[in-house]
C-alpha cells in the first residue's frame, strides 16, 4: 500500500486545527481540496464493507475503505492531536491572542473559499445562511446540557459524537463545542496521558457520530449542494467571534468539576481591551498573524485546486 505523504500532512494540520477551541477540522479538510473523498471515505465504513470482503477478499476490502487515503490521514490527525495538544496548551496561556488572531485570519479566509464553491445561487439559499448563524451562535449555550447527564461514561460518549460530527462541518469546532460541555481539559489531558478508558468511551461517541452524521452530511451535499453550503458558510461566519482575540469573558457557569465553562463574551477594539486588561494588544503582531493565516489558507486552496466540497477546527 503506498503511502501518500501529501494526505498525512493534510491530516495532520486537522489534528493541529482541532485542538484549537475555535477551528474545525473540516474546515483544513475543505481548503486542502480533501472533503469529498474524507465524506465518501466515511460513508464507506458499514455494512457494504462486508460485502466487499466477501467479493474482493482484503484487496477489495481495503479499496472499498480507500486505506490509502485513511490510513496516511489518521495517522497525520493522530500524531498531530498528541504533540500539538501539549504546544496548543501552552499557546492558549501563554499567547492567546497570537493564536487567536491566527486561526481568525484562517477561518475567515475559509468562508472565501467555501463562497466559491456555490452554484445555482438562489434567495431562498439566504434561509440555510442565517440559520448556520443562529446555529453557531446558539450551539455553545446548548452544551453545558451535557454535563448533566450524570455518569462520566455517559457524558464522553456523547461528547465524542458531537465533536466528531463539528469535525466533518467547516466552522463547527469540535474542541470549542467540548470546552463549552466542561470537556475540554479532560478530553485533552486524557489524550496526553495515554488515559485508555477515557480514550475508549470519547472514542465509541465519534465512530458513532462518524457513522450516522457523514451519512446526514453526504445526503444534504448531493440533494441540497448549494442550500448545505450556506449553512456551512453560516457556521464559518458565525464561529469567528469566538477566535476574535480583544474579547472579555462576561458569563460563565461552573462544571462537574469546578471548572469554568464560558457562555459568553463581550467583543471589544484594540484600545478598549489594553484598558480594560492593562495588557498590550499587541496590535501590530495580531494583525500580522491575521493575515498570514488568511494568506496561508488562499495559497492553499488555490494549489488544492479545491472550487467544491466534493461533499467540514
Amino acid at each position: 500500500m503506498k503511502f501518500k505523504a501529501s494526505v498525512f500532512l493534510k491530516g495532520a494540520g486537522m489534528g493541529a486545527a482541532d485542538a484549537v477551541p475555535g477551528v474545525s477540522g473540516g474546515t483544513i479538510a475543505f481548503v486542502t481540496g480533501i472533503y469529498e473523498e474524507l465524506i465518501h471515505t466515511i460513508k464507506q465504513f458499514g455494512p457494504s464493507a462486508f460485502g466487499a470482503w466477501r467479493r474482493g477478499g482484503l484487496s477489495g476490502l481495503a479499496l472499498h475503505l480507500n486505506l490509502t487515503f485513511v490510513v496516511p490521514l489518521l495517522l497525520g490527525i493522530g500524531i498531530s492531536l498528541v504533540s500539538v495538544a501539549h504546544l496548543v496548551t501552552w499557546l492558549l496561556e501563554a499567547h492567546p491572542l497570537l493564536l487567536d488572531a491566527f486561526f481568525f485570519g484562517l477561518v475567515a479566509a475559509s468562508a472565501l473559499v467555501v463562497s466559491r464553491s456555490l452554484t445555482n445561487w438562489r434567495l431562498w439559499h439566504v434561509l440555510p445562511l442565517i440559520g448556520g448563524l443562529l446555529l453557531a451562535r446558539a450551539l455553545p449555550g446548548l452544551m453545558p446540557l451535557v454535563a448533566e447527564l450524570g455518569a462520566e461514561s455517559l457524558m464522553l460518549v456523547v461528547a465524542g459524537a458531537i465533536a466528531i460530527s463539528a469535525l466533518l462541518l467547516p466552522g463547527l469546532s469540535g474542541s470549542f463545542l467540548l470546552l463549552t460541555m466542561g470537556l475540554y481539559a479532560t478530553v485533552m489531558e486524557g489524550i496526553k496521558g495515554f488515559d485508555l478508558a477515557l480514550i475508549a468511551q470519547f472514542g465509541v461517541g465519534c465512530v458513532l457520530g462518524l457513522f450516522f452524521f457523514s451519512r446526514l452530511l453526504s445526503w444534504l451535499l448531493h440533494h441540497a449542494r448549494t442550500g448545505t453550503l450556506q449553512l456551512m458558510i453560516g457556521f464559518i461566519v458565525g464561529s469567528l467571534p469566538l477566535l476574535w482575540p480583544w474579547r472579555e469573558l462576561v458569563r460563565y457557569q461552573l462544571g462537574p468539576a469546578e471548572q469554568m465553562i464560558p457562555l459568553d463574551y463581550r467583543y471589544l477594539l484594540p484600545h478598549d481591551y489594553a484598558l480594560l486588561t492593562g495588557e498590550s494588544a499587541q496590535l501590530v503582531p495580531v494583525l500580522a498573524l491575521m493575515l498570514a493565516g488568511l494568506i496561508l489558507v488562499l495559497v492553499i486552496s488555490r494549489q488544492a485546486g479545491s472550487r467544491a466540497p466534493q461533499g467540514g477546527h
